[in-house]
C-alpha cells in the first residue's frame, strides 16, 4: 500500500514546540540570571527595610507604569530617536568605507577627518545642536548618529580591506563593474564585520540618545527621568531605564536575527 507522507500543517504545528524548547534550553542561563537579578532585587528592598525613594522594588517599579507620565509616547520618541539615527549611521558608514574602498583620495582625506571628527564629546555639540536646529527630534537623532557611526564604519572599512584581493581582480578582469564587484564579492565578504560594528553601535545608539533627551528635548524618556526627578519618584525614573534597556535590547536582536538571516555561522565574529 502507498504510504502517505505527514501533512505540512501537522509537521509545523508538531515543530513549534521543539522550536520553543530548543530556544529556552539555549537561553537558559541567560534567563535564569535574569531571574536570579530580579529576585535579589526584590528580597534586598524587602529584607534591608530600603526606602522607595532610593531604591524601590520591581513590583513598584512596575506599577509605576500606572502613572499618568504618557509612557507609550515618550516610548516611542525615544525609540524613533534611536532608530532614526542609527540607521542613518548605518547607511553613512556603509557608504563612507565603501568610497573609502573605491578611492584612495576619499581613504587618506575622509577617514582621517572622521576619526578626529569623532573626538569631539558628544555632550559637547548638544548645545550647538539646540542652537543650529532648536530643541525637538532632529538634533537628538544627530547625537545618536555622531555616537555611534565611528565603529560602523572603521569595521566596514576593515572588512572590505580583508576581502580577497585576487577575486576582486578576477573580476575585473571579467569587466564587472563596481558595483557588481560591491553586491556579489566585497558585501558578502564584509558583511560579519559591519554586522560586529552595528552590534557595537546599538549601545551607543541607546547612550546618545539618552544624552541628547538630556539635553535638547522636551519628550522622550530620559527627558521624563528629568522631570520625575524633581519629585524623588524613583520608581519612575527606574521604569523608565527599564524601558530603555528594552528598546536597546530589541534593537540589539533584530541586528543579531538579520545578521542570522544574512551571514553563514562560521564566517560570524564573536559577539
Amino acid at each position: 500500500m502507498p504510504q502517505h507522507s505527514a501533512s505540512p500543517v501537522i509537521v509545523a504545528a508538531e515543530s513549534r514546540p521543539a522550536r520553543a524548547l530548543m530556544f529556552f534550553d539555549r537561553w537558559k542561563v541567560a534567563i535564569a540570571a535574569h531571574v536570579a537579578v530580579i529576585v535579589a532585587w526584590q528580597l534586598w528592598v524587602t529584607l534591608g527595610d530600603v526606602p522607595t525613594y532610593v531604591m524601590p522594588s520591581p513590583l513598584e517599579t512596575l506599577a509605576a507604569l500606572g502613572k499618568e507620565y504618557d509612557w507609550l509616547h515618550n516610548t516611542m520618541i525615544t525609540a524613533g530617536q534611536i532608530v532614526t539615527g542609527y540607521a542613518i549611521a548605518v547607511v553613512f558608514g556603509v557608504g563612507v568605507a565603501l568610497l573609502a574602498s573605491w578611492s584612495r583620495i576619499v581613504d587618506q582625506a575622509v577617514m582621517p577627518l572622521m576619526v578626529s571628527l569623532n573626538m569631539i564629546p558628544k555632550v559637547a555639540l548638544g548645545p550647538l545642536f539646540i542652537v543650529w536646529f532648536s530643541y525637538g527630534f532632529t538634533p537628538n537623532v544627530l547625537i545618536v548618529f555622531a555616537i555611534c557611526v565611528l565603529p560602523i564604519l572603521l569595521t566596514t572599512a576593515r572588512g572590505l580591506r580583508e576581502v580577497e584581493p585576487d577575486l576582486i581582480d578576477l573580476a575585473r578582469s571579467l569587466k564587472a563593474s563596481r558595483w557588481q564587484i560591491f553586491i556579489k564579492i566585497q558585501l558578502p565578504g564584509s558583511l560579519p564585520y559591519v554586522f560586529s560594528g552595528m552590534k557595537v553601535a546599538t549601545v551607543l545608539a541607546v547612550a546618545g540618545a539618552v544624552v541628547g533627551e538630556f539635553i535638547a528635548s522636551e519628550e522622550g524618556l530620559g527627558y521624563l527621568m528629568l522631570q520625575v526627578q524633581v519629585t524623588l519618584d524613583t520608581a519612575a525614573m527606574f521604569m523608565a531605564v527599564l524601558l530603555i534597556t528594552l528598546i536597546g535590547v530589541a534593537l540589539y536582536g533584530a541586528v543579531r536575527l538579520l545578521e542570522h538571516l544574512t551571514v553563514a555561522r562560521d564566517s560570524r565574529l564573536p559577539s
